[in-house]
């Protein structure tokens, strides 16, 4: 066969990942302090963006059918747009154009920032993207929120060093010593190291750390669990040979070999019990509670709360919404200026971007107001009566009911989180697999099972102790069908003893 060049014209379809569906998708993942983070890394790149410290947000409110070509939108500078704007002016990209998913949602949708519809049983619910205070209220908290200055592990200890420590010798070992403590309170070098730093004998660092371990807290100074635990027994005077012998063999009560440890101890089942129990009020941490540092704020995207007609109000949290500005005046004054080729491309490229920035910026909040609220509305009666009425849920059941992809919903609910009357939750909690029910009816979610399985093995009694087969007959008698391995999965998920550890436990009383 004789082999030929021609020409052909074909004609094919390709989805491109352009730069800046990849930004919008990019943010769409990523959580407020990583937005934060994004938008300052932005800001300080491109010079016709720039922040807006504003002191009041623009609340625009109305219905799902309000009208698109009303002219009482309210209107921020000509020269410059932000968000505000786009959500009530010409300035939005068409359904077409939306740059994180192109079912995104109904063209109304861009004419207002609340939506108002039917929730579960017919209660109404609202979204709205304006946002209020950690309180829930549009007033913003000006209290001062500072925490006390608590004194330091350090600090606390040199000050008894100081007043326990006449030798300047002991107190120049004392004040080393105290600074190879780790925040634990734990000496983590040993003696000789210490002796051969400092230049002088394993005798005398011994001395001093033996005056150390006297100290407060109690457990301070300690070099290992055992250490530890005997320090603060000796401080209650509590450290008698039984204790000693416990002490000597914490590992047996680790592995619950409580036989074992009665045998050694030379103790009944009740002193045993009495002993375990004091071991557990004891704290291996002495030095945990100082230099704590302030846990940080979880800070919720999506604020929830109850209105006066039995619904649910979602509204974002406005203080997670970066509001970023696109200077047009500054464009403009620049562009009337001599500029050449390359510079003109440059603020063209920049201006594309901003604005491109401040638009997928709306459409990642509209998108998690819309999935927040149908989140909220099938699960309504999780937020109305508790975890055992959480139903199963997946992310197919949500992008179904609001015409997204999943791979949308799934970004949308990474790292969001959510503050209701019930307290603070991760969008991605509500998601759980689904167990059959008995009678086919209906299913149950996961999470509400194993909060019925440790509400159980927390009421059982210590003469009664429910094995895996007794909490499947109890389940399946309330309607869940589940097989025993399930039930011992989650037991163990929950760090739940088998039936045999709980029955040794309960009879000491522990």
């Amino acid at each position: 066969m004789a082999l030929a060049q021609r020409l052909d014209l074909r004609q094919s379809q390709a989805l491109v990942m352009t730069p800046q569906l990849q930004q919008a998708i990019k943010l769409l993942q990523l959580s407020n302090l990583e937005l934060a983070d994004y938008i300052e890394r932005e800001i300080e790149q491109n010079p016709l963006l720039e922040r807006d410290d504003g002191d009041g947000d623009v609340r625009i409110e109305g219905g799902i059918d309000a009208d698109l070509d009303r002219d009482d939108t309210p209107q921020l500078s000509s020269d410059r747009q932000d968000t505000a704007v786009l959500a009530g002016g010409d300035t939005l990209p068409g359904e077409g154009d939306g740059p994180l998913d192109s079912d995104a949602g109904d063209s109304n949708l861009w004419s207002s920032n609340e939506y108002t519809g039917e929730g579960s049983g017919g209660e109404s619910l609202n979204w709205k993207t304006s946002g209020g205070g950690g309180d829930f209220s549009d007033e913003e908290d000006l209290r001062d929120r500072t925490l006390a200055s608590e004194k330091s592990l350090s600090e606390h200890l040199n000050e008894q060093v100081g007043a326990d420590f006449a030798a300047p010798l002991d107190r120049a070992i004392a004040s080393y010593m105290i600074g190879q403590l780790d925040d634990c309170g734990w000496l983590t070098t040993g003696c000789e190291a210490i002796a051969e730093a400092l230049g002088c004998t394993l005798e005398q660092v011994e001395a001093v750390l033996d005056r150390l371990q006297r100290l407060d807290p109690p457990g301070i100074f300690a070099r290992s669990l055992k250490e530890c635990l005997a320090l603060q027994l000796r401080e209650k005077n509590r450290l008698d040979p039984a204790m000693q012998a416990l002490l000597d063999n914490l590992e047996l009560l680790a592995k619950r070999d409580l036989s074992a440890l009665r045998r050694l101890c030379g103790v009944d089942n009740e002193d045993l019990g009495d002993m375990v129990t004091e071991i557990k009020a004891l704290n291996p941490k002495p030095g945990e509670r100082f230099e704590r540092e302030a846990p940080p704020t979880l800070i919720p995207d999506v604020l929830m709360r109850p209105t006066a007609d039995g619904g649910w109000e979602i509204e974002l949290n406005s203080d997670t919404l970066p509001r970023v500005l696109v200077n047009r005046r500054y464009h403009a004054a620049i562009s009337r200026s001599g500029l050449r080729r390359e510079d003109k491309d440059y603020l063209s490229e920049q201006l594309q971007s901003a604005n491109w920035l401040v638009k997928s910026l709306h459409q990642r909040a509209t998108t998690i107001i819309k999935v927040s609220g149908e989140i909220v509305r099938q699960q309504d009666a999780f937020f109305r009566h508790g975890i055992g009425h959480l139903r199963p849920l997946v992310l197919r059941d949500i992008a179904d009911a609001i015409g997204m992809h999943e791979s949308t919903v799934s970004r949308v609910t990474a790292n969001k989180y959510i503050a209701s009357p019930r307290g603070v939750f991760e969008l991605k909690f509500f998601f759980s697999a689904a167990i059959s029910a008995m009678d086919g009816a209906a299913s149950h979610s996961a999470e509400s099972v194993r909060f019925r399985i440790k509400t159980l093995i927390d009421a059982e009694p210590a003469d009664a102790v429910l094995s895996d087969d007794r909490i499947v007959e109890i389940l399946q008698t309330g309607g869940v069908d589940i097989a025993r391995r399930t039930v011992a999965k989650y037991r163990e998920s929950m760090r739940i003893p088998s039936s045999v550890q709980r029955r040794r436990e309960k009879s000491l009383g522990l």
